[in-house]
């Protein structure tokens, strides 16, 4: 089954819609990256403040080299997107990851 990673960001307020944006600006950077099934950027809505990145891979294996990936590392070095000097959108960032063990779409 697969693997997700969720990475859990702490935004401050009003930093959302940037968030957003950095986030479209980059859209699709890891979607040929070996292993890659699925991405969805999570706006809190109720019962927290922090936005979720999730994204689902074949194995484990997969994460970890796109994380070591140097197009991971050019794309997080410039804070997905923005321009130099400029604040990054989280202030916090923690990952939680889980196997896949059912799963439904319609």
């Amino acid at each position: 089954m697969s693997y997700v990673a969720i990475n859990v960001l702490t935004v401050p307020d009003g930093a959302g819609s940037t968030l957003e944006e950095r986030f479209a600006a980059r859209q699709g950077a890891v979607d040929s990256a070996p292993g890659f099934e699925h991405f969805e950027l999570l706006r809190p809505v109720e019962g927290t403040d922090s936005y979720l990145v999730y994204t689902r891979w074949s194995t484990e294996a997969d994460f970890v080299a796109w994380r070591e990936s140097q197009a991971f590392g050019q794309g997080h070095a410039q804070a997905s997107g923005r321009p130099e000097g400029q604040r990054p959108a989280a202030s916090g960032s923690t990952i939680w990851a889980f196997e896949v063990v059912q799963s439904s779409s319609s």
